[in-house]
């Protein structure tokens, strides 16, 4: 198993691996191109096209944009990614139709090992994010390794997702804690 395996398949991996570092390169280059771009830019939609494979037209991500790789990612319909996003894509991050997300969010995926001594080694896993349809996501919301957002729910501004949200929740805070159940109709 190739170590590209390995990172998206929750295993332990090593980071400097050629396949895994070519992978970044090419999407540091294609961020640092967005970062200059605005949605109405004529390059702009086929350059996240190259970026995300299979993002659908009706899906909209605003510039600036930062990612580890671009292939992780999965977008539903009618998405919006606000500015300033960030998605560390070594292990998948799924977001079904219609989930908004505000400026300055990030998804992390990967996870740096416990013991210092293993930490100090270019090694790590990555665990996927998945996040429901019709969520939405605040502004400046962090979420973390393997954290699944059910669907139609909503995380409050500055809030930290470290554990699970199920669906059809209000969670906010650091940790992010359920406060409320939200009406599915």
């Amino acid at each position: 198993m190739s170590e590209f395996e390995k990172m998206r398949s929750r295993q332990l991996y090593c980071f400097e691996d050629e396949e895994v570092m070519a992978s970044v390169r090419r999407a540091n280059r294609l961020c640092a191109h967005l970062q200059v771009m605005t949605l109405s830019d004529p390059e702009y939609r086929s350059l996240i096209e190259d970026l995300i494979p299979g993002i659908p037209q009706s899906t909209c991500i605003n510039p600036p944009f930062h990612c580890d790789h671009g292939s992780g990612i999965r977008l539903g319909e009618n998405v919006f990614v606000n500015y300033n996003a960030t998605m560390l894509d070594g292990g998948l991050i799924t977001i079904g139709s219609n989930t908004k997300l505000g400026p300055n969010c990030q998804l992390l995926t990967p996870n740096h090992p416990m013991d210092y001594m293993e930490r100090r080694k270019p090694q790590e896993t990555c665990s996927p994010i998945t996040i429901g349809a019709d969520c939405w996501l605040g502004a400046g919301v962090i979420v973390c390794p393997g954290v699944t957002i059910g669907d139609r729910s909503i995380i409050g501004a500055g809030s930290v997702v470290v554990h699970d949200i199920p669906s059809d929740c209000l969670a906010v805070g650091n940790p992010a804690r359920v406060v409320r159940q939200l009406s599915s109709r």
